[in-house]
């Protein structure tokens, strides 16, 4: 039911984003160019809106956007229930999932961390 739910919230989205576009153009691509500078996008010179802000709203977009919230769904991790096994990848490239580090009895301590 909540992956139903998610389709029509995100498909919904995605038709009255590709109608916005198409109908206002240079709004549209003002609102996205903002939504860039949030995500830090637009700092790039080799990167321009040409390269990324049509993708927006399209199809693929779409498929992307679901694979997501839909892999969220799994992730969730409730308060008195058994963490989630989520996929985590190794400095060296390898998919592993997060309970496989567990070893015996001990307990597993995540530290998160960025580098910028």
């Amino acid at each position: 039911l909540q992956k139903i739910l998610i389709l029509l919230q995100v498909t919904l989205s995605v038709v009255v984003g590709k109608t916005l576009m198409i109908l206002f153009p240079n709004a549209m691509k003002r609102y996205i160019l903002k939504m860039g500078e949030k995500s830090r996008m637009n700092q790039n010179p080799k990167f321009s809106y040409e390269n990324w802000g049509p993708t927006f709203f399209s199809f693929k977009y779409l498929q992307f956007v679901l694979k997501v919230k839909w892999k969220r769904l799994e992730d969730e991790a409730h308060e008195g229930h058994p963490a989630p096994n989520t996929p985590v990848v190794t400095l060296g490239g390898e998919v592993r999932h997060l309970l496989d580090f567990m070893e015996d009895n001990r307990p597993l301590i995540l530290n998160f961390g960025s580098c910028t």
